[in-house]
């Protein structure tokens, strides 16, 4: 699938969704089995396109490479591919991509006694209260991470 980079940032590269490919892989929808393996194994005949399945909203879904470690404990580490939605409302507890004073930065969306803060999943990182005097736009948000290992 090719796709074009439309942003790269010291915390994310952002690039476009291109849906209109089909890639229909193998699926095993019983689960694979941890313990012993499984007989089922031998009669997969069921495929699945990963297109169709992360990509909800393709004219405004996008990918974007994370760059960095605030999000670790969400899950979401250094290399991840976010999957991310423009169209989706940002809500209390979501995860946002967020363009914040000229920068894109990826935090979970906390909203308490009418204040708005960016919250990263790391220790080490700082909560980020957005004030009057922020410019803020939460880009989208994410809706599935993409791990290599």
């Amino acid at each position: 699938m090719a796709v074009l980079k439309l942003y790269d940032t010291i915390t994310l590269d952002i690039y476009s969704a291109l849906s209109e490919s089909v890639l229909e892989l193998p699926f095993i929808e019983g689960g694979i089995s941890a313990g012993f393996p499984s007989p089922a194994l031998d009669f997969i005949d069921l495929k699945i396109d990963l297109n169709k399945h992360v990509v909800k909203h393709p004219s405004s879904t996008f990918y974007g490479r994370v760059k960095g470690v605030s999000m670790i404990d969400a899950g979401i580490h250094d290399g991840d591919l976010l999957v991310i939605d423009k169209s989706l409302e940002p809500k209390h507890g979501k995860i946002g991509v967020c363009y914040i004073d000229g920068e894109f930065t990826v935090k979970r969306i906390f909203i308490k006694n009418g204040e708005l803060w960016l919250m990263p999943a790391n220790s080490a990182y700082e909560p980020i209260r957005i004030t009057p005097e922020n410019e803020l736009l939460v880009w989208g948000i994410v809706t599935h991470v993409i791990k290599a290992f």
